[in-house]
């Protein structure tokens, strides 16, 4: 998608599925530290479901697949195992006008703390918007080979790129272009 995609309202965040009090303390440590590190982003935890416009579903890992294809189906779930045999996957609809309008994210919650933090930090910021994974780039954790397990500053600088004012849902990449020079030196 050659448009920028991102939420255009407050983002809140359910967590469900597996009972892990431990898993759910851990993900709203997250969402704080999100909200705490890009500006222009109103992000925090939802006491329910009704609330949030992003669902996280806590599943263990062997229930991993059987999850992915109750959202997408057998053929794209196929699909998804083959080119990403994810840990954890995050997607999300957008309206015609490429505001994103709700996020799934499921996260396994099996794998070890380390799995867990980096599974969380990135599939909730892909989540916002910037969901395309890239290996050109060594140092983001929208890198599949890299595993941080942080919000690493990197990735700080692209989410408040996108999210300060002057980005907006469906720009095209000219126009970004041409107020990122300002936008670039705020974010600094």
């Amino acid at each position: 998608v050659d448009r920028i995609r991102k939420y255009d309202m407050p983002v809140r965040v359910f967590a469900g599925g597996v009972s892990r009090p431990d898993r759910k303390a851990q993900l709203a440590r997250v969402v704080a530290d999100i909200a705490g590190r890009i500006a222009h982003l109103d992000i925090a935890m939802a006491e329910s479901s009704d609330g949030a416009n992003v669902v996280v579903t806590l599943v263990r890992d062997r229930d991993l697949f059987r999850t992915i294809r109750s959202f997408y189906g057998d053929e794209r779930a196929r699909e998804i195992r083959k080119s990403l045999d994810p840990q954890c996957l995050s997607g999300f609809r957008k309206s015609e006008t490429f505001e994103i309008e709700h996020s799934d994210v499921i996260l396994t919650v099996d794998n070890g703390d380390f799995t867990f933090l980096d599974c969380a930090y990135e599939e909730l910021l892909q989540s916002l918007g910037p969901i395309n994974d890239t290996s050109a780039v060594p140092w983001t954790m929208f890198n599949d080979k890299v595993s941080m397990g942080f919000f690493d500053v990197y990735d700080q600088y692209l989410l408040n790129i996108l999210y300060d004012p002057r980005i907006k849902a469906g720009m095209t990449m000219a126009e970004v272009e041409a107020v990122l020079p300002e936008v670039l030196a705020d974010v600094r």
